[in-house]
This record gives C-alpha cells, sequence and structure tokens, in this order.
C-alpha cells in the first residue's frame, strides 16, 4: 500500500463514511501531561472505523470486476457488520463467519443488512478457517478483515483525516487486532510526516504482534478471555500486516483487563462516550502511563462503539470481565 492508495480510498467513500471528529480530552491529557485528542470512529457509520476498509474492498473489487458475485468474510463482529453495509449498498451477496458468543450488537446488525450469518465458531480463528473453507468449496470471494489491501487502504484514511485537523502530531495510538488499521495509519503517517511515532497496543490475554515482533516471525499465541472482543485472536500466518507492522510501527505496549476497564468507565464518565473494549485500548495504555506523551500532541484511534449493554453495564458497575 503507498499513500496514494489511501488518498484514492478517500475518495472512492468519501460519500459513504463520516469524517469523525478528533476531539481534545483534558480528562487525559491532565492525566498524561501532554495534549491528548481522540479519533472518534466510535461515530462512524455502522460505530466503527472497519467501515471504511469494507466500502474501499467491494468498490475496489466493483471497478476492477464488475460483478461481484458471493462475497464471504470471518469477523469477530465489525468488519462483518461493515462489509454488510457495502454489500447490501451494491446488491451483492455475504455470507459472514462469527464467533458463537460475539456481541449481540453487531449480530443483530449483521442480519439487519441482510448477509447470511454464519455465528457458529467457538472463536475467531475457527470463524476465520471456517470461511476460508466456505470459500474453497464454494468459490465466494473472500474478504479478510485486515490481510487486504484494499481494506488497509480504507483504514488508512483514518491517517489523512488525522493529519487533515492536526499537522503537528507526534505520537498517533492504534489498537491492533488483526493489524490492518495500524498498518494503513502507519503506513500513511510516515509517508505525511516520518517524524511521527506510531504506537500500537494489544490486550496481555490476546498480543501475537507483539510476540511476534520480539520473536522475529509470527508466533501463535493462545488467546484468553477479555473485555475486547474485537483483538481477540491470531492473525492468519500468511498475513501481510506483519511486514507492515515491523517496517512502520514505533512500539507495541499491552494492557491488562482492569486497565481497560477503567478506561472505558472512564470514557463515560469524563467523555461521555460508550467505547467497546477494542476501542478502549489506546485510552487505556496511555491512562496507565504504558506510553508516554508528555510535551507532544497525541491522538488515540478509538476504533469502535459497539458493546451490548450489559456488558457495558457490568463495565461501569466496576466488573472487569
Amino acid at each position: 500500500m503507498a499513500l496514494v492508495d489511501a488518498l484514492r480510498a478517500r475518495a472512492r467513500i468519501r460519500s459513504l463514511v463520516r469524517r469523525t471528529p478528533l476531539v481534545d480530552s483534558s480528562w487525559l491529557s491532565d492525566a498524561a501531561g501532554g495534549s491528548v485528542a481522540l479519533k472518534l470512529e466510535s461515530l462512524q457509520v455502522s460505530n466503527s472505523f472497519k467501515i471504511r476498509g469494507a466500502f474501499n474492498a467491494v468498490l475496489s473489487r466493483r471497478e476492477r470486476h464488475g460483478s461481484l458475485g458471493e462475497l464471504v468474510t470471518a469477523s469477530a463482529g465489525n468488519h462483518g457488520r461493515g462489509l454488510a453495509a457495502a454489500a447490501k449498498a451494491v446488491g451483492a451477496s455475504l455470507v459472514v463467519f462469527t464467533p458463537n458468543d460475539a456481541p449481540r450488537a453487531k449480530l443483530d446488525a449483521i442480519r439487519r443488512h441482510g448477509a447470511a450469518l454464519r455465528a457458529e465458531a467457538p472463536d475467531y480463528d475457527s470463524a476465520e478457517r471456517m470461511a476460508l473453507d466456505y470459500a474453497r468449496s464454494t468459490g465466494a470471494s473472500f474478504v479478510s478483515p485486515y490481510n487486504d489491501l484494499d481494506v488497509i487502504a480504507g483504514a488508512a484514511t483514518v491517517a489523512l483525516e488525522l493529519f487533515d485537523d492536526a499537522v503537528d502530531l507526534g505520537t498517533i495510538v492504534v489498537p491492533i487486532g488483526g493489524g490492518g488499521l495500524i498498518s494503513g495509519v502507519a503506513e500513511t503517517a510516515k509517508a505525511i510526516d516520518p517524524r511521527c511515532r506510531v504506537i500500537g497496543v494489544e490486550v496481555a490475554a490476546s498480543c501475537p504482534f507483539q510476540t511476534s515482533i520480539r520473536a522475529g516471525r509470527l508466533v501463535p499465541i493462545v488467546p484468553g478471555a477479555t473485555l475486547a472482543d474485537g483483538l481477540v485472536g491470531n492473525p492468519d500466518p500468511e498475513t501481510i500486516t506483519f511486514s507492515m507492522i515491523q517496517r512502520w510501527v514505533d512500539d507495541i505496549v499491552t494492557v491488562s483487563e482492569d486497565e481497560l476497564a477503567r478506561a472505558m468507565a472512564g470514557l463515560a464518565e469524563a467523555e461521555h462516550l460508550i467505547v467497546e473494549g477494542a476501542g478502549a485500548v489506546g485510552v487505556a495504555a496511555v491512562a496507565s502511563g504504558r506510553i508516554d506523551v508528555r510535551g507532544g500532541r497525541t491522538a488515540i484511534v478509538i476504533s469502535g462503539g459497539n458493546i451490548d449493554r450489559e456488558r457495558f453495564a457490568a463495565v461501569l458497575s466496576g466488573a472487569t470481565a
């Protein structure tokens, strides 16, 4: 992917996605000793950044091939929701494989957009294997949530907006699941300003990229239970995101479940924002001091806000799982 791909993606999806705000956070700025702002993709269409890559992937494929045929994907929820909306917009059929315990808020939205939902897998890794098997057996086109240059270019439009709104950015903090968002944001940010730091955040319960970067190769991990359901699981062993993260990302840190729960509650109390676990990991890292943002301007990508009411209520009442 190159900067021009992000620019083309922005032009392609501009009328279909929301230009989300970058909002200064007095709470985090005071706590961290630096200027901290929040990029609110939780306010995006479908309440997740995933809609950017989904629309870019579908529209790019249609430009190249004309007829799309059947699409299939695997998702922890947000990518499936975004791709379902994109498929509906162009009249394409879509099958979405998810874990059987994916948040109801995400599964209900996938159904509303008319996709065929297969919430049968015990975990994300299994859902991805099932989706790939389905693609091989039926000829459907698999659209990865992260291992896809069009998806990554769509996610990269987040970085274009960040620099439009804050030319003096010193640090961008980004959640890492499969690595598509941080790959696109990091490569685009470095093309615009090579001095800008890009820091990734995983949860301690599922940190395949931090583990793999330290090992110098992709290392499978055994994911644990976490509030950040959208970040759980191993990436495809052939993913293009690993080499992109190696090249463009300055550091990766992890946060605990307690730190994540406090961040979600803090966002609700101080910023009046509903943020899912995956979307709050960057805030958890900055609020807990795992990333030093003193003396510069920092943007934290709040990647999504799709969380079931019961789980969110439990977090606010002090539960951590």
